[in-house]
């Protein structure tokens, strides 16, 4: 099979597509003829080696949709031929951005016929991180309010619809390009910002009892500031390796709660797969795809997903 990796760490340009064995699935797990894959950031991380994957050379790519090709000897609850959509891997085993994976069957669930493949890709990932962080750990509530950080962003789009799915009244940061689309899949108040009055315009809209961050580096201090009492902000990403409060005392205050949370830790993938799934289904969250990239511009698709400015997803079609 086709297949991108990398033999060593370091930018972009490791990146190359070869030509090596097609996986054979374990007793438990299944063989997914791969018919999309995303580009995340974190599949940077792991290429660059700030996040350390298994054994180089090494697959990036950390969802996929397709189709299963064949079934371990101990896999009862899916058969070849079934539409499928997953996510976790790429991190201790080998990744998606390939014709053909392996997976087990706890970090993937049936995807929907009305569904696409590249909406079920674009969904794994983002939609996951989106539900551990708003309804596992942020336990958001119909009639809370919710703010998420980088609404353009994959997780952040798909946050976005998550809450206000759930009832809660949702604010978000973004450019002032995509605030009409924001607004348009679920947003109450979209928010630039670059604005100078950033944290008055959040209180005007609601003080968040929820909030999600994907950079707690530039962002905590403002969460705390910004937060209702007994808030839980749940931290996603960070660009430094430093993040602290400038004001203590005034954090604790308020009693809030911050998680910090890897995607990768959620103990059962294909639930929340499978919830995800009917919201896709019936339009209560629709992922949305800026580009797609072959195999062969899947470098070109990892300088983007860092560099380039776009709301929703890149994808992978093998």
């Amino acid at each position: 099979m086709r297949a991108v990796r990398y033999h060593e760490h370091g930018g972009p340009d490791v990146l190359q597509v070869e030509q090596i064995d097609r996986p054979e699935p374990e007793d438990d797990e299944l063989l997914v003829a791969v018919r999309a894959a995303t580009v995340n950031p974190v599949d940077t991380y792991f290429r660059e080696g700030s996040y350390r994957p298994g054994d180089l050379p090494w697959i990036p790519g950390s969802d996929f949709a397709g189709e299963v090709e064949a079934v371990g000897d101990e896999v009862e609850a899916f058969d070849v031929g079934d539409r499928v959509f997953g996510t976790g891997l790429g991190n201790s085993r080998q990744g998606t951005c390939a014709e053909y994976v392996t997976t087990p069957t706890d970090t993937v669930a049936r995807l929907p016929d009305g569904v696409g493949f590249d909406e079920g890709a674009a969904v794994a990932l983002v939609g996951v991180t989106a539900w551990r962080a708003l309804i596992d750990h942020g336990n958001l509530e119909p009639a809370e309010t919710c703010l998420v950080h980088g609404g353009s962003g994959g997780v952040g789009h798909v946050a976005v619809q998550l809450a206000a799915a759930t009832g809660a009244r949702v604010v978000t940061t973004a450019s002032e390009e995509y605030h009409e689309r924001l607004e348009a899949v679920g947003a109450d108040t979209v928010l630039d910002y670059h604005r100078d009055d950033l944290a008055e315009a959040v209180e005007e809209a609601g003080n968040p009892d929820v909030i999600l961050d994907h950079r707690l580096d530039d962002y905590l201090q403002f969460d705390a500031d910004v937060a209702a009492l007994g808030a839980r902000i749940v931290g996603i990403g960070n660009t430094d390796a430093e993040a602290g409060f400038e004001n203590v005392s005034a954090a604790r205050s308020k009693e809030l709660t911050i998680t910090l949370m890897s995607m990768f830790n959620t103990p059962d993938i294909s639930a929340v797969l499978e919830r995800l799934a009917r919201l896709v289904a019936d339009g209560e969250v629709v992922p949305e795809i800026d580009g797609t990239y072959s195999l062969s511009d899947v470098d070109e698709a990892q300088r983007d997903v860092l560099e380039e400015s776009f709301l929703g997803k890149l994808v992978v079609e093998p």
